[in-house]
């Protein structure tokens, strides 16, 4: 999915984003997605993802509500390159 375009969103906080994180994902946390999901292209796939897939879930539903394309990874440690 990832290879086709679609964008993979890190929704931890900076922080956490600083201490690991998938290479070539963005980094909005979840309380900032309201105000920074215009940063996002509609026109390609997002992919949320946190620590454990509780923050993602929030960020995906806020995302879908603006009209995204939107897919749930779950937590971080859910990452398998050969999916993507």
């Amino acid at each position: 999915m990832v290879k086709d375009g679609a964008v993979l969103l890190d929704v931890r906080t900076p922080e956490e984003w600083g201490q690991e994180h998938i290479p070539g994902a963005v980094n909005i946390p979840v309380d900032d997605i309201d105000g920074r999901a215009s940063e996002l292209s509609k026109d390609k796939p997002v992919v949320t993802y946190c620590k454990s897939g509780m923050r993602a879930h929030r960020a995906a539903e806020a995302l879908r509500a603006k009209g995204f394309t939107v897919y749930e990874l779950g937590g971080i440690g859910d990452w398998d390159t050969t999916d993507c």
